[in-house]
This record gives C-alpha cells, structure tokens and sequence, in this order.
C-alpha cells in the first residue's frame, strides 16, 4: 500500500511541472492581450489629448501610424477612428480623417472596412466621401459580406446606387452572400430595382437558398416577386425540385400563387417527394381553393400568347417590349402592366 502512494505522490509530482508550464502559457496570452489593451487605451488617450490641444496632425499621425501597423502585421485592433465615425455617420468628422491620411481602407480582424459601417448605417454621405477617397467598393469580410450586401440588409437605395454606380459587383459567387437574394427576402423593392437595372442575375441559384424569386416567395414579399418576374426570371426555376409554386403554395400566399401562375408557372410541377403545389398547401385553406379552381379552368388564350412572345423575344431583351411597333395597350399587357 505504501510504495502504490509513493507512486502515485511521484507521479503527481512527475505532472506537476507540465501543469506549471501550461498555466504559464494561458498566463502569458492573458498578460500580451492586457499589454495590447493598454497600448491601445493609451494612444486614443494621447491622441485625444492632441485634438483636445487642437494639434489636429499630431494626433493623426500617432493614430495613423497605430493602424497603420496593424494592417501589416494583422491587425489585432477592432475599429479604427474612420469605423467609428462612418458607423455613426460623422461626415464632418470623417472628412477631417480622411484629409488628415487616415487609410480610407482599414479593416478590423474581420476585415470589415469603413464602408461596410457606412451602408449598414444608411449613411449616404459617408459613403460617397469614403468612395471618392478611394474606398474599395468590392471589399469583402471574412464572411464574404460586402458593402453592398449591407447597403441591401437595410434596404438603402441610395447607398445601392452609388455603389453601383463606382463600379460595385452586382452579384457574388454562389458560395458567397448574395444581394438580390437578401433584398428580396426583407422585401426591399428598390435595391432589387437598383441590382437589376444594374445587371444582377435574377435566376442566380444558391444551393441553400434557391432562387431569388423563390425567396421572394418564401419570404411572402409581392412586390419584388413581380418585379423579377417582370425582368424574366424562370417562373419554373426555384430550390432544387421546389418550384416557386411550391413555396408560395405552402406559404398560403394566394397573391403570389395568382402572380406565378399568371406568368407561366406549372400547377401540375412536382417537387422531390412527388407532390404537385395544390398539395402542399394548408388544406381547406384559400391558396388551395383557389388552385383547385385554376386546375378546373382552362387558360385564357390571351395569356399563353403572351408568355409566347415574352420566351421569343428573350430575356435579355425584354426591356425592348415597349419599342414594338404595337398599340400601347398590347405593349402594357406584354409587360403584365
């Protein structure tokens, strides 16, 4: 029993150093991080002191040089002034910065620029005077988000357009955020007016979200469902075998059953487990009385004409539809106006 303790007592002892060791090693990552907190606290408390003193280029030339060497040695800080005063939509302020030679492309460890703060905040001015400062336009975080997705998350045109404008992707790689599927989804008409004008994909399929017009319907939101509709998108083409239909159907959302069935779409189409729109949709519900009667009614002539001469004329050149040597009425109708 004896020599089984003094085994276990020099085994102890035996770990104890490593032990030692590791809790040095936490200790040394929680001293560095303290150090950089400090570093950092002290130089916003000297240049604060300098602005408050009214020496404006001493300040910025102590804050200049603190980012500055973060955006070549990965960056520890968050947020640098031009964050901060783009965020809260500071044009003043932010204007002093950028004469002062603050880096108008700065970023923070996840690579969020001072337009990226300036378009969630829907602050139009800070943005043009960070875009002509020479601010990346296509600058993207860690995630792949880009100062257009952001402007599409709040739903602000203007920030959209002047993006757009200074040469901002209208559309990413399918991997990564897209706008048009987020402006959709929170119902925001006049960014996806703005993408498409500005040459976005309408049928552009992410694998986990489908289509952009099949998140205008499992969003429920009408009006920008008509709008991609209107500008060709694949009434057909949704989330892998999920046509739009289905999704509208199962939302229960009767307008925009009527919208995509007035466009083309297949009532008989079936998804991967084999079923039709009419049966995804809540029973004894008015989506599902409503396509029932549609199964019952044959199609006006009028409208297969028109779906006709919309696939003739091609997506791409259906804005062409009102040059038509037509009368006006017959043109309004092709553009379902």
């Amino acid at each position: 029993m004896s020599e089984e303790m003094s085994e276990a007592a020099e085994e102890l002892t035996n770990n104890k150093p490593f032990a030692v060791q590791l809790s040095n090693v936490y200790l040394s990552i929680l001293a560095l991080f303290c150090f950089k907190l400090f570093v950092k606290i002290s130089l916003n408390l000297l240049t604060y002191f300098y602005i408050v003193r009214g020496n404006r280029k001493e300040a910025a030339r102590i804050s200049a040089e603190f980012y500055d060497y973060g955006q070549q040695h990965g960056s520890w800080a968050d947020r640098s002034p031009l964050h901060d005063a783009a965020c809260q939509g500071r044009l003043l302020a932010l204007r002093t910065l950028i004469l002062q030679g603050h880096n108008v492309n700065v970023l923070t460890i996840d690579h969020v620029t001072p337009l990226h703060e300036a378009c969630l905040g829907d602050h139009v001015a800070c943005a043009r005077a960070l875009i002509d400062a020479g601010a990346n336009v296509n600058a993207s975080t860690i995630d792949g988000v880009t100062a257009l997705f952001n402007a599409c998350t709040v739903g602000s045109v203007a920030c959209t357009e002047i993006l757009l404008e200074n040469g901002a992707k209208p559309q990413r790689l399918v991997y990564q955020p897209s706008p048009i599927h987020e402006a959709t989804s929170k119902g925001h008409y006049g960014c996806v007016e703005a993408l498409v004008t500005w040459g976005a994909d309408v049928d552009m399929d992410i694998p986990h979200l489908g289509t952009a017009l099949y998140t205008a319907c499992v969003c429920q939101e009408l009006q920008c469902a008509r709008k991609l509709l209107r500008e060709g998108a694949n009434v057909q083409k949704g989330k892998s075998l999920d046509s739009p239909l289905h999704a509208a159907a199962e939302k229960d959302c009767t307008a925009i059953v009527k919208l995509l069935l007035d466009f083309g779409a297949d009532i008989n189409a079936r998804n991967v487990e084999f079923l039709r729109p009419v049966d995804v949709a809540p029973p004894s519900s008015s989506t599902e009385g409503f396509l029932l009667l549609y199964e019952a009614t044959p199609r006006l002539l009028s409208q297969s004409c028109r779906q006709c001469i919309r696939t003739c004329v091609g997506r791409d050149r259906l804005h062409l539809l009102s040059h038509l040597p037509l009368p006006n009425t017959l043109k309004r109708y092709l553009q379902y106006q």
